[in-house]
């Protein structure tokens, strides 16, 4: 008998749509998975049983009254628990919200339902997606189905976790720095970044307004795209959506899965191509160049001189805007209200409750925000992080005028164990080291599986103009057709 969970997103569809199985049979199969080894993974927060049965119920009523249904309909989806699902509990990994259940869905679950998805719950991350290991989530760390006492990446990497242990087989993610394709490279799954705009903001839980950008995950290149195209384009109700439709994701991916890319011309990053990675893990990228260069791509070498500066600029220009997001969180109109005894002022409610709501990664973050955006200061913090933010804009817009995408490794090394880097915010902040650049200029990005090291996945970053978001996936799915995909462990 097939096991439903070990199924990509396309055979799970066509068995639906062919009658060879039930969206609430596949269902059922993800809740015993989840069931079986959730104690050990934790990559939800919340399972949403009997939400996720009633939906695949109702798909499986409209196949058989005739509805021609759309090509994901009836597979199962898990959730970042940073976009708000209505009576769904969205905590966005922090006490501050614990037992919130928003009064409305977000646009990209508003169309994940219209798609005929099935959403089995909310995913673990790090506390308002502010951490790279998703140690810094407020119920506790995710693991790696590789290897469980390693992170599964950040912030995402619940979301991660559950595609890599077969939980669900496709899920969404949001990528403010490098939190969907960093989880996916140390997971050996997908995560793509879509242009930043190209997917709604509308019910994100906001992070840092000009960065955060929500985006599938996967384990297939053409599964990934086949989730992007459902998910994106233009909403009104979201002021940054941009009023262009999506690329056509899914035929590019089809296209780079025949593994031919000739007259591509793809860029490897100077900077992120030397020795600044783990050996292991260049070695690999180092492999997989080769291997694109066979399917007949063009490789050159393009200096982007600026993105060494992006770490600095994002942990400026990220934690001001948190800093400023955040500042809702009050006790007062929603979510946990500490203190409150009749006897204290509202500062001092206020107080109580964000000191007591939210973690430490959050407030370190908060209080660098607040201070470079002090009086005296934000020229020489903010504003100059926001000049080299341009900068890197103009290296990305240099390069593309050379080649049609970039390519890099996407973190610089393996998944490492938990708890060891938590003592030393710099060294947790350097997994984003290779994803950052894309957030600041914008452009989409994807981590594609591109080898092992020491029996830990490595992934590969592909980087497209705006709007080009389609040229990252055929040169993604090229890869994938070279190398495969890379399954972990039996949990």
């Amino acid at each position: 008998m097939t096991d439903l969970t070990k199924l990509t997103a396309v055979e799970i569809a066509g068995l639906v749509a062919g009658g060879e199985t039930s969206a609430v049979e596949v269902t059922r199969a993800h809740l015993d998975r989840i069931a079986a080894v959730e104690g050990r993974v934790h990559a939800f927060l919340h399972v949403d049983t009997e939400g996720a049965l009633a939906a695949a119920r109702a798909v499986d009523e409209r196949r058989a009254a005739g509805e021609e249904l759309g090509p994901l309909a009836g597979v199962p989806v898990a959730v970042k628990d940073v976009l708000t699902t209505k009576g769904v509990p969205t905590t966005v990994g922090s006490k501050i919200l614990e037992g919130w259940r928003p009064p409305y869905d977000a646009t990209i679950v508003q169309r994940l339902r219209a798609a005929g998805t099935v959403m089995l719950g909310k995913t673990n991350m790090d506390e308002f997606a502010m951490g790279s290991s998703t140690e810094y989530s407020a119920y506790g760390p995710s693991h790696n189905p590789w290897d469980l006492d390693r992170i599964p990446g950040g912030s995402g990497g619940g979301s991660s976790a559950a595609i890599a242990a077969y939980e669900a087989p496709l899920a969404i993610g949001s990528d403010t720095g490098g939190s969907i394709r960093q989880p996916g490279a140390v997971t050996g799954t997908v995560g793509a970044k879509p242009t930043y705009g190209g997917t709604s903001r509308y019910g994100l839980v906001a992070f840092s307004s000009s960065l955060d950008t929500p985006g599938p995950c996967a384990r297939t290149v053409l599964d990934a795209a086949l989730l992007h195209a459902a998910i994106g384009g233009h909403d009104p109700r979201d002021s940054t959506s941009i009023p262009q439709p999506v690329p056509d994701v899914v035929a590019a991916a089809r296209l780079g899965a025949t593994g031919d890319l000739t007259g591509v011309k793809l860029g490897v990053v100077t900077e992120f191509s030397g020795e600044g990675g783990e050996p292991g893990v260049m070695a690999a990228f180092r492999e997989s160049v080769d291997a694109l260069a066979k399917l007949g791509a063009e490789i050159v070498e393009i200096s982007c001189p600026h993105f060494k500066y992006a770490l600095p600029a994002y942990y400026l220009i990220a934690p001001s805007e948190c800093s400023s997001n955040l500042a809702r969180f009050d006790g007062v109109r929603f979510g946990l209200r500490e203190g409150d005894d009749g006897n204290r002022s509202l500062e001092e409610v206020m107080s109580l409750t964000r000191d007591v709501g939210f973690g430490p990664e959050v407030k370190r973050r908060i209080m660098l925000g607040t201070y470079a955006l002090s009086s005296g200061y934000y020229d020489a913090y903010y504003g100059q992080a926001q000049k080299v933010r341009t900068l890197i804009t103009r290296d990305f817009t240099a390069a593309f005028e050379q080649v049609d995408a970039l390519i890099s490794p996407t973190t610089p090394f393996v998944a490492f164990p938990i708890g060891a880097r938590t003592a030393d915010p710099y060294q947790m902040y350097l997994a984003d080291l290779y994803t950052i650049p894309a957030n600041l200029y914008g452009g989409p990005g994807i981590s594609v599986p591109c080898g092992l090291s020491e029996g830990l996945p490595v992934g590969l970053q592909v980087m497209a103009p705006t709007m080009a978001d389609d040229r990252m996936y055929r040169v993604a799915a090229a890869l994938e057709s070279a190398v495969g995909t890379f399954t972990p462990p039996a949990l």
